[in-house]
């Protein structure tokens, strides 16, 4: 069985697509892509269908990532039908993705810092009104939860399958 996993943002053109590019890449690494998926959308509609955001492109690139293919979708409830796990980027979009939780499935919406045993904090910042230093930063605290996450994925949910 597939486990599934959908990284949420605001808009989907930023931190969530990092997530997913990151995710994507780091599952490959360890030999698991074809046991776990990760896809990402966002909470609001602005941007349905546009590419990620040219500087979050830029900043996956000068780390070795592509994130050209990205194409932004917004999460709806039916979603989680085909999610394990729905990782928020932070605290404001945990909140709206609890909200519209199907009835015992809030438990099933967690934080992507909480998977850094490292972290300074519980949001990933939303980069969009800054300059690309904070895309960086962004993508910093992405891949360093990601590792984490992975750790989680191999020691609970692929250990039990």
């Amino acid at each position: 069985m597939t486990y599934r996993i959908c990284f949420v943002c605001l808009g989907n053109i930023c931190r969530s697509p990092m997530a997913e590019v990151v995710m994507r890449q780091q599952l490959h690494d360890a030999g698991l892509e074809g046991r776990i998926e990760v896809r990402s959308a966002g909470t609001g509609d602005w941007h349905v269908g546009e590419r990620a955001d040219p500087r979050t492109v830029e900043a996956l690139g000068r780390h070795g990532y592509d994130g050209s293919q990205h194409r932004a979708r917004q999460f709806v409830r039916d979603m989680f039908d085909d999610s394990d796990l729905v990782v928020a980027m932070d605290g404001n979009n945990l909140a709206a993705l609890s909200r519209v939780a199907p009835p015992g499935r809030a438990d099933d919406v967690v934080l992507l810092r909480s998977f850094d045993p490292d972290a300074d904090g519980t949001d990933v910042p939303d980069p969009y009104y800054g300059g690309p230093d904070g895309f960086d930063e962004a993508l910093a605290m992405v891949e360093s939860s990601c590792r984490g996450m992975l750790g989680w994925l191999q020691d609970e949910i692929l250990a039990t399958s």
